[in-house]
């Protein structure tokens, strides 16, 4: 029932051998770490692929993803098949340049031709209709009334091709409403999830992660997230009246330990345990069918 550790939560369960000295405050770098302790691009592929094929025929090529961050995930997109196409959307000017960096630069020319940078709002930026519209990493939550939520719901619809899939994903668990600060022992480092403060009456929650180190140092507030903790039913009925249809759950299972065992299935029904994340996957409707 803890269901505390699992490979997509806030705290995320990557148990590698530590090596102890191996990093330090001062020698490290946050993107770095965040994508170490947060981000697994191979799983986050083969999720929705399997999406894709239990409702579409073919092979998704072209993938938006929303929030990219740095990249990561829209770089091994375009090198998981010659014909895969990403468009990766942020804001942040500095976070896709370390991006482009670290990922794009080990991009093969033909890879880097089909790899599209884009700077701009999600809301607002236009790209080729994608087969894929992916908002990953709860990035999304930073939308906090139901309003500017079904906005942002309707311009990834905009950017769908007929027939694309929106693939989502989402935490929760009554742990999610406290506040405490969660670790996790990673490959020469502890990871910090921190909730620092969450206001039941509008849904607003306030989360840092931290670093911590094997020589004492810290890196503090290495990111920090202004969001509104989303319910999954306020998630799937925003896509609803955003003009999805069939907003499905896959709820994560769990190993006799009680722990998430990253592996996602079709639920109607979940449970109320300590922490939990899903997936949600919505569809816009092919043309002439709802």
């Amino acid at each position: 029932m803890a269901r505390t550790s699992n490979p997509k939560s806030p705290v995320r369960a990557r148990r590698a051998r530590p090596r102890a000295g191996w990093r330090t405050a001062r020698g490290s770098d946050r993107h770095e770490l965040y994508e170490l302790s947060v981000q697994e691009p191979t799983a986050e592929i083969r999720f929705i692929e399997r999406a894709w094929r239990e409702r579409r025929t073919g092979r998704p090529e072209v993938l938006r993803e929303d929030f990219c961050g740095t990249g990561f995930l829209s770089c091994a997109w375009v090198r998981h098949r010659a014909s895969c196409r990403a468009w990766g959307i942020d804001l942040c000017t500095k976070t896709m340049a370390w991006g482009k960096a670290r990922h794009g630069a080990k991009l093969t020319p033909a890879q880097q031709a089909r790899m599209h940078w884009v700077k701009g709002d999600v809301r607002t930026a236009r790209t080729e209709p994608a087969d894929v519209l992916a908002a990953l990493n709860f990035s999304y939550f930073i939308f906090k009334s139901r309003e500017a939520l079904v906005g942002y719901f309707r311009a990834a619809f905009a950017n769908l091709r007929p027939g694309g899939l929106m693939v989502l994903d989402a935490y929760g668990g009554h742990q999610s409403f406290s506040v405490q600060e969660e670790e996790r022992d990673l490959d020469g480092f502890t990871y910090v999830w921190d909730t620092e403060r969450y206001n039941p009456i509008n849904g607003d929650v306030l989360n840092h992660i931290h670093f911590r180190f094997p020589d004492g140092t810290e890196m503090r507030r290495a990111f920090t997230y202004d969001w509104r903790l989303w319910t999954l039913a306020e998630i799937r009925e925003a896509l609803v009246d955003a003009g999805f249809v069939r907003p499905t759950v896959y709820w994560e299972g769990t190993t006799d330990e009680g722990e998430g065992d990253g592996v996602f299935r079709r639920k109607a029904v979940g449970e109320a345990c300590e922490g939990w994340i899903a997936y949600i996957v919505a569809e816009r409707p092919a043309r002439g069918r709802q």
